[in-house]
Order: C-alpha cells, then structure tokens, then sequence
C-alpha cells in the first residue's frame, strides 16, 4: 500500500500530488518535465518535499507535520535509473555485491545464483560496464537493485536510452520480476505501451500533479488523459495465446478470446502466452466484415466509447479488451459509427509489434 501527499514549490515548477494505490504495479505516466521523477526522488529519499507525508505499508517514512524523514538507506525503496550508473570500475559481479551487501544475511530475501538466473546475466559476470551493451547494463543494475531486496521498486524510464530491438529483451525480464519475485513497483515512463505491458493501473501527472489515477480503459475517459495519452503515441497491448507457426508463409497465428490474429512469424512455443502491440493509428474500422483484401486481422468487438481529440476521433472497440482505433472524423459520419454498433478492427500483420513473453 502507498499513500502519497506531497508539495514541493522549485520557482516555475510546483509539485502537489495524491496517490493512494493498493496494486503491485502501478505505471506512473506523463510527459518530459510533468514531475515523474521528482515523485520517485521523493519517495526514494533522494529530495524532501516541503510539506506532506509519504506512508508504504502502514509504516511512515515521510511526515512534515510530525518530523518524520526516514534516512534513504533505512527506507528500503530500490531505484533504477535509465543510464544503469553502474560503478564503472567495478566489474558486474561486484556491483551486484555491492546491492547484496547493504543487508545483513538475516535480511537478504534473495540469493546472488537466483538474481543471476531470472536476469540471465551468469554470462556478464566479470565483465566492467564497459563492456556491456545497453540492455545488460540494464539487467545488472535490475539486478543490483533486487539483491538490496526492496519492499518497492522504483523505474525511472529504465528503457529511455535502449532501441525497440533492446527494449522488446528488457520487457519480459521486468515481467519476471513482477511476476516471480512479487516485488511491488512503480514503472516511469512517458511511453504507455511499456507501463501497459507490465501492469493496466495507471498514474497519470501533468505539469506537476496526479490528474487521474486507476485502470487503464477507466482513466482513459477523462477527456484530458486521451488527449495527453494521445500526443503522446498510444498504442494497444494484448496478451494473445500463440496458436499455430506457418513456416511457409512466415506468420504465427495467435488468439485473443474469440479473435485471431495473424502476425509475422515468432520463436515461441505453442500454447505460451506473448504480448503484442498495435497502434491506435494503425487499425481502421468496417460495420462488416470483408473479403479480397490483404488486410487479414479483422477481429470483431463492439463500439463502446467514441471521443474526438483535436482533428482525429478514438473509437474504443470491446474485442474482449478495449482497442482504441484512430480514424477521422468524416469516416466516423460517413459508417454512421455509433456506440453499440458491432465493428470489426482491420489490422495489418506487419503493424503488430511483437513485446515479449507474456504470463496472462
């Protein structure tokens, strides 16, 4: 549990927020200079806010009232930045003993073989941070941080500096930890289609405080998070069932309750669960379903909300989840789309992006 009321004045900059969550993950989203990491510095410890009280499981470690600072090596809140800050003249291992050794062995709740192993990291062991690529750099200092053994994991957009070819081979490890060590966090970034493949619970800030805050398709009706979330770049992320590998024709066929959908082919295993992304932008809209066309996804759903943001209208579609499609206005008046109407989302096999393991 997290109960957050901070403020903070820094001149043209003011910082005054709320958050109460009770959810392991929670993705705190905004755009550059909205206060995302200041929150996080404040809860790590790094900076006092001027008034407020901070409180993670009924214990306080910030009240401006009562005089309560808890020191930040007493706090037990990992933090993960986007440039790792590895200690450059230490090889991996021994920053991963650096996070081991901040704790007595009575208070270690992981071991050093287990971290190594749920990272994949055995490999870059000796190896100084020079050596490493962006995404290792990253794992260990995933790594470093765990072994502290946190009670919160804080993730300062710890895939900023990475490509999308490293960014789809962190996901599933933060999905590891999420998921086999149930250590809660709260993931930063002003990407939602990384904060949605982790967790749907959102935070949303702008311009220095929390303007909205639960499930991804509840907050996304504030008027105000669809616009942000829009200038933004908003996507849609499934976790679908792998269905069928066709090496022929290079595609796998994946499922998502009773849709189908096809995408360029993928090394995974039948049965297994893997998270795919497609952008609003990318699916166009029929009241029926079509033939002769290279166009192959059409999943079926029903209109449930139609909003209009600036020149383009978002048309959330229920397929089981909610997809968001971005169309124009004048297609939205020419199909006479309303709330209601049964739909069918057309999407392009080469539009899906392919995010990594999946265990939903």
């Amino acid at each position: 549990m997290i109960d957050l009321d901070i403020r903070l004045n820094r001149g043209s900059f003011v910082l005054d927020a709320k958050l109460f969550t009770n959810e392991p993950v929670i993705g705190l989203f905004g755009p550059s200079g909205s206060g995302k990491s200041t929150i996080l510095a404040i809860l790590a410890g790094l900076i006092k806010p001027d008034e407020g009280r901070f409180v993670i499981d009924g214990e306080c470690l910030f009240d401006s009232e009562k005089k309560v600072d808890v020191a930040i090596h007493h706090r037990r809140i990992g933090l993960v930045f986007q440039d790792s800050r590895l200690f450059p003249h230490l090889s991996a291992r021994n920053n991963l003993d650096y996070g081991l050794n901040l704790l007595a062995p009575r208070n270690q709740r992981f071991s050093f073989d287990q971290i190594v192993a749920l990272l994949e990291i055995g490999h870059l062991l000796e190896r100084r941070p020079h050596q490493l690529s962006g995404g290792g750099k990253q794992r260990v200092a995933l790594g470093r941080a765990l072994l502290a053994s946190p009670r919160l994991l804080l993730l300062d957009e710890p895939l900023a500096s990475l490509d999308s070819r490293l960014k789809n081979q962190i996901l599933p490890f933060l999905r590891r930890i999420k998921e086999q060590l149930q250590i809660p966090m709260i993931y930063v970034s002003h990407s939602i289609n990384e904060i949605l493949h982790l967790t749907q619970t959102l935070a949303i800030i702008q311009a220095g405080s929390i303007i909205a805050n639960g499930g991804f398709h509840e907050v996304i009706k504030d008027e105000r998070v669809l616009s942000l979330a829009h200038s933004l770049g908003l996507d849609n992320v499934i976790h679908a069932e792998v269905l069928e590998h066709n090496q022929e024709f290079e595609y796998t066929l994946t499922g998502y309750g009773e849709n189908k959908i096809l995408l360029p082919l993928l090394n995974k295993p039948i049965g297994s669960f893997t998270a795919i992304s497609i952008p609003a932008s990318n699916i166009a809209l029929s009241k029926l379903r079509l033939s002769a066309l290279t166009i192959q996804n059409q999943l079926h759903g029903t209109v449930t909300a139609i909003r209009k943001i600036d020149h383009r209208v978002l048309v959330s579609v229920d397929i089981g989840c909610v997809l968001i499609a971005e169309v124009t206005a004048k297609a939205v008046h020419d199909l006479e789309i309303k709330c209601g109407d049964s739909v069918y989302c057309l999407v392009k096999a080469q539009a899906i992006r392919h995010l990594g393991d999946s265990a939903d």
